[in-house]
């Protein structure tokens, strides 16, 4: 069944704040909801005024914006064509008319295959095994929400996505999410487990529904890629999101 937020008082990101880990912090559901608590379409909740109000099920979100549209056609085409000077594909997504999220995400995919074979361009910054690519992954993902381009926005999780989701799910969670952004806070040292390298990266978070509310929300992204070993595939290679632990924060 396909699930489902409510606006204003049950937001989408504040449905993904629905599994204690039992550190008095909260394990964020990446789609903005979690199945064990996403409500069944048409349920009751309260208003702000207590009064039990029906919800009706979510609208359907809009397709993602250009990257013509967010930074302008001239900056878009100078990002196109460093995306088609480096990506190896046939027919690579480098378009302005696609989201800035997924021309960029083309140009991280091929440094990282070319970074396998010797020496990187140099449009090829940062280093796909670096900690500013870490963080880079973080803000890509913020970006391509805020964009409405969720199916980049879930390759940021790997190929299968966010744990536990399915990708109806996961952009369906964020129908009623107008914008989000987010501002990295500092990032320590990377530490290294079982032949995988992880950085954690802070963050704050503020989303705008489509209501107008605001909402503010902290915690950290947990980041994980390959070591450099040998055999290791590109995808192996780049950083991906393995984990999130967000909580709400004052309203400013």
């Amino acid at each position: 069944m396909t699930k489902r937020n409510h606006a204003g008082l049950l937001s989408p990101l504040m449905l993904m704040l629905a599994a204690c880990n039992g550190g008095g912090e909260q394990q964020a559901a990446p789609s903005g909801q979690s199945a064990a608590d996403a409500p069944p379409a048409k349920a009751a909740v309260e208003t702000a005024s207590g009064t039990p109000a029906t919800t009706a099920p979510a609208a359907a979100p809009a397709g993602p914006r250009s990257c013509a549209a967010e930074i302008g056609q001239q900056a878009a085409d100078r990002r196109v064509a460093v995306c088609r000077n480096l990506s190896p594909a046939t027919h690579p997504p480098c378009n302005a008319a696609n989201s800035c999220a997924m021309i960029e995400n083309e140009i991280a995919r091929s440094c990282a295959l070319l970074g396998k074979d010797g020496a990187l361009p140099a449009d090829c910054r940062p280093a796909p095994d670096s900690k500013a690519a870490a963080i880079a992954v973080v803000k890509l993902y913020y970006s391509a929400l805020d964009a409405g381009d969720y199916d980049t926005a879930w390759l940021q999780w790997g190929e299968n996505g966010p744990p536990k989701q399915t990708p109806d799910g996961f952009r369906t969670g964020f129908a009623h999410t107008r914008s989000t952004r987010v501002a990295i806070g500092a990032v320590g040292d990377a530490e290294g487990a079982a032949g995988s390298i992880y950085l954690t990266v802070p963050v704050t978070v503020e989303a705008t529904l489509d209501t107008g509310a605001s909402q503010r929300f902290g915690g950290d992204y947990v980041l994980r890629r390959v070591n450099n070993v040998d055999g290791a595939s590109a995808d192996q290679l780049r950083w991906h999101i393995t984990s999130a632990k967000l909580r709400p924060l004052p309203a400013r």
